[in-house]
């Protein structure tokens, strides 16, 4: 190929040059608006060199090749135009969706395809020639069909991308006023060129001049962003703090169209991208109460609970509507508090209040057992010992007391036991010992241990032990859950009763029932019996109680994962069910 350079050539290659150079860094840098403006930068680049190529080639088959490649920016430069005018009016989710991107971009296609196939159908240009009657050759070109059908999709897309930039800025603050006339007058440069074309007006016979004044449009558009800084300080300041808000902020139309919504909204709703322009009820059940509230315009506060990512929120809802003078139309401004945190804290604090009221009401409990059930026993010991160390009491008589000083040793001791081993388990740091052990030979050993006790009271113990039952929980603390419910079933059993222990697995369960054959327990006391609450009462045989035992065996059987439950009538007996889970496979 030879080419034969001139000023106008010249000036569109290096302007052509420039702007690649320029729309290769804003494609790699930017994202959003400025990247559409980079991809317009390009096509007009594309347009422009291969533009100057042409006007520096001599003959009509070199001006022809040009031609096709200039199609590849003359083509896209529309469209881009077009979705940089898009977004910067906000309006994203006009091209968001996959069909409709593809729909803008089947005329340049075609338009491609027509103008390098034309020699076949000639329905582009219906003639394509060199001049040579002015200073340099220049193209003479006959239009065919689709090239007017192209220039009115071309001028078509500019013309409503226009129309959409004048929409948007009649609603932006004045701040940006002198910035919004500078893009407004560039758009029109490209009509200006192309009017005084069509009118023929020209500094040469067959010069177009658009690339030069799209050119200038370019430039004029990149004064206004970066000198102007049109994209800058305040609007990516106000981003920031939206976002960074805590509280969600969402901008309603008189339409209920969304027109603003920040990071913090969209979390709490769950909502994803392209919301912009979409109507609330889309992606907000109507059936709720703030949908119903915003189609009412009712202001004031609304409680709202959605499912998020992070689980279950609980929401407040503050609706404003504003219609003064301030805006061009009605708009509703939606606040969104989480209070889900607020709320947390707030259960959480009555729950430990309520927990503190339980350890006060132990605590009073503790210190009344040690006053008068702890100290009574005690203090009968002491004085019987005095009484044989000053041979005051004979020793048929001390025989004769021996039962009895004997029964509150024992009862001293069990009360000891329950209080030491539930204060350790309340201490802080304090850890299970788990450990696999046979929960039938833990049953047998406790039923040897009571068997004495049993047939002080002609009591019988039998057993029904299944396979045999391995669990993995802390064995001091079970065994002392089994010993406690043994010695409740001893305590008020009748003479000539039954105890019957018996182990199963039910459902990947290890249970042990203490089936006896006493007095039972009222209806009305069975649902305090494992609180704070509960008092005990005096056994078959007057034998005394704290009311702690139940208190301490269900703290244990939570402890291990497992619990307990008891059945019971008056005169039909009693049997506790401790449930324990079997260890994993």
């Amino acid at each position: 190929m030879t080419f034969a350079f001139n000023i106008y050539a010249i000036l569109l290659l290096v302007s052509g040059l420039a702007i690649l150079c320029m729309s290769s860094l804003i494609i790699r840098r930017e994202n959003g608006t400025m990247k559409w403006l980079g991809c317009t930068l390009f096509s007009n680049a594309v347009w422009s060199i291969a533009y100057g190529f042409e006007l520096a080639s001599p003959t009509a088959w070199q001006m022809k090749f040009f031609t096709n490649i200039e199609y590849l920016g003359i083509a896209t430069l529309p469209v881009f135009w077009y979705l940089f005018c898009l977004s910067m009016c906000s309006k994203d989710e006009w091209y968001g969706r996959t069909r409709n991107m593809a729909l803008l971009f089947v005329v340049p296609c075609v338009t491609i395809l027509l103008v390098w196939t034309n020699s076949l159908h000639h329905w582009y240009y219906r003639s394509h020639s060199a001049n040579f009657m002015g200073p340099f050759p220049m193209a003479d070109i006959e239009p065919g069909w689709f090239y007017r059908f192209f220039t009115v999709y071309f001028y078509g897309l500019l013309a409503h991308g226009v129309y959409l930039l004048i929409i948007n800025f009649r609603r932006t603050d004045p701040i940006y006023r002198a910035q919004h006339h500078l893009i407004l007058f560039a758009s029109f440069i490209p009509w200006i060129a192309n009017i005084l074309y069509v009118l023929g007006i020209r500094p040469l016979v067959n010069l177009d001049l658009t690339p030069f004044a799209f050119t200038l449009t370019i430039i004029i558009v990149l004064i206004a962003i970066y000198r102007f800084k049109i994209f800058d300080v305040i609007p990516l300041a106000r981003e920031k703090v939206l976002d960074l808000m805590q509280d969600g902020f969402i901008l309603l139309d008189e339409r209920d169209r969304m027109i603003d919504i920040n990071s913090a909204a969209k979390r709490f709703l769950g909502l994803g991208d392209r919301l912009i322009g979409r109507s609330i009820y889309s992606f907000i059940s109507e059936e709720s109460e703030l949908t119903a509230a915003i189609r009412q315009k009712k202001p004031g506060k609304i409680e709202v609970r959605t499912a998020a990512t992070t689980g279950k929120l609980q929401l407040e809802a503050e609706l404003r509507f504003m219609d003064d003078s301030k805006f061009n139309v009605p708009v509703t401004l939606v606040k969104i508090q989480d209070l889900t945190t607020l709320r947390q804290d707030a259960l959480r604090l009555k729950e430990q209040a309520h927990e503190l009221q339980q350890l006060n009401q132990l605590k009073d409990t503790i210190f009344s057992v040690i006053a008068h059930d702890l100290r009574g026993p005690l203090v009968n010991l002491s004085e019987v010992i005095k009484m044989l160390s000053k041979d005051q009491i004979t020793l048929e008589e001390f025989k004769e007391i021996a039962p009895g000083v004997n029964r509150d040793i024992l009862y001293t001791t069990d009360l000891l036991e329950n209080i030491l081993h539930w204060s350790r388990s309340q201490m802080k740091g304090f850890e299970l010992q788990r450990d696999h052990f046979s929960l039938n030979a833990l049953v047998e050993h406790e039923a040897g241990y009571y068997e004495p006790a049993a047939k002080a009271k002609s009591i019988s113990i039998t057993k029904d032990l299944g396979a045999d039952l391995i669990i993995h929980a802390d064995k001091l603390m079970i065994q002392i859950v089994v010993r406690n419910l043994v010695n409740n079933a001893i305590k008020f059993c009748l003479p000539g009763g039954n105890i019957h222990l018996a182990t199963k697995i039910s459902g990947g369960i290890a249970q042990l029932s203490i089936a006896d054959t006493g007095i039972g327990i009222a209806p009305e006391r069975i649902p305090s019996m494992f609180s704070f609450s509960n008092r005990s009462t005096r056994g078959t045989h007057n034998e005394r109680g704290t009311g702690l035992g139940l208190l301490v065996c269900k703290d244990f059987m939570i402890r291990n994962g497992g619990s307990i439950t008891v059945k019971s009538a008056p005169g039909q007996g009693t049997t506790f069910c401790i449930n324990l889970p079997l260890p994993a496979a």
